[in-house]
C-alpha cells in the first residue's frame, strides 16, 4: 500500500490522484473546503514526489493497482478525485474495481491521445530553465501555476530540480500516445463528474463524450486552464461541492 498524505477531515474517504509531474501535496489548496465532505487522502504516484518506486517503466495498471491498494484500506467505498493523469487512473480504478469506488471527479482528463508523442513533452521540459536558482524563480516562471510547481521541486547543490525524473515521465506519457481508453470509460458504472478547463489541453469534445458515455455530468469552468483547481478555484469548487453534496448527502 502506498504511503498516504492525510489532508484532514472525517467521514467518507476521498482519494486524491495527482497529475503527471505532480505529487499529493499539490492538492493542499482544495483541502480547506474538501475536508468538510470527508476524510481526504492522497499519495505520490510511482516516479513522482517521494514515491519509493523509481527507475521503472510504469504503466496505467501499475498506478491503478496502487490506488486500489489505498482504497482497500478504507472501511467503505471512496470518492476518487483525479487531475489529468490522475483522472485517467480514477476512471480505470472505477472500471476495474467498482466495489472500491463510490463516485469519481475527473479534472481536464483525456482518454484518447493517440498520435501525441513523448517528443511533445520533451520539447516542453527542455524549454524550462532547470535548475531554478530559487523557489521564487520557480513561481515567477510558471506564473499562476507557480505555487503548484513549487511543490514539485527539490533543492540540490546547483539549484531546484523537479522531483519527477523526466525520463520516467516520458515513459509514462508514451503509453498515452499508443492506445485509447474508451474501453475503460465504457465500463464505469459509478456517478461521474467531468470538470473541463475552458482552455483545455485535451482533444475537443472528448470530455463531454466521457460524461455522455458514463451518464455523468460535464462542466466547463470559465476562465480556467489545465490546472482548473488552481486557475479557477471558485468555479471548480462550486462544481465539485455540488457533486459531493448530492453523492454524500453532506
Amino acid at each position: 500500500m502506498p504511503h498516504l498524505t492525510h489532508f484532514g477531515g472525517d467521514g467518507p474517504p476521498i482519494l486524491l490522484l495527482h497529475a503527471l509531474m505532480g505529487r499529493a501535496s499539490t492538492w493542499w489548496p482544495v483541502a480547506p473546503w474538501l475536508t468538510a465532505y470527508g476524510r481526504a487522502v492522497g499519495f505520490d504516484a510511482r516516479g513522482h514526489g517521494r514515491s519509493p518506486h523509481r527507475g521503472g517503466t510504469w504503466r496505467t495498471p501499475d498506478f491503478v493497482a496502487d490506488a486500489a491498494a489505498a482504497a482497500r484500506g478504507f472501511a467503505e467505498p471512496t470518492v476518487v478525485i483525479g487531475h489529468s493523469m490522475g483522472g485517467l487512473h480514477a476512471l480505470a480504478l472505477a472500471a476495474d474495481h467498482p466495489d472500491l469506488v463510490r463516485g469519481i471527479v475527473i479534472e481536464d482528463t483525456g482518454v484518447d491521445l493517440r498520435g501525441r508523442t513523448v517528443e511533445d513533452w520533451r520539447a516542453l521540459f527542455d524549454a524550462w530553465p532547470v535548475p531554478f536558482p530559487s523557489l521564487r524563480h520557480v513561481r515567477e516562471f510558471f506564473g499562476p501555476a507557480g505555487d503548484y510547481f513549487a511543490e514539485c521541486v527539490e533543492e540540490r547543490e546547483d539549484g531546484y530540480h523537479f522531483l519527477a525524473p523526466p525520463q520516467e515521465l516520458f515513459g509514462i506519457a508514451q503509453e498515452w500516445g499508443e492506445r485509447s481508453y474508451w474501453d475503460v470509460v465504457d465500463r464505469v458504472r459509478c456517478p461521474v463528474l467531468v470538470v473541463e478547463a475552458e482552455h483545455t489541453v485535451m482533444p475537443a469534445g472528448q470530455q463531454a463524450e466521457i460524461a455522455r458515455r458514463t451518464g455523468g455530468t460535464h462542466v466547463v469552468v470559465p476562465g480556467s486552464g489545465h490546472l482548473v483547481h488552481e486557475s479557477a478555484e471558485s468555479g471548480y469548487r462550486g462544481a465539485v461541492e455540488a457533486f459531493l453534496s448530492a453523492l454524500l448527502g453532506r
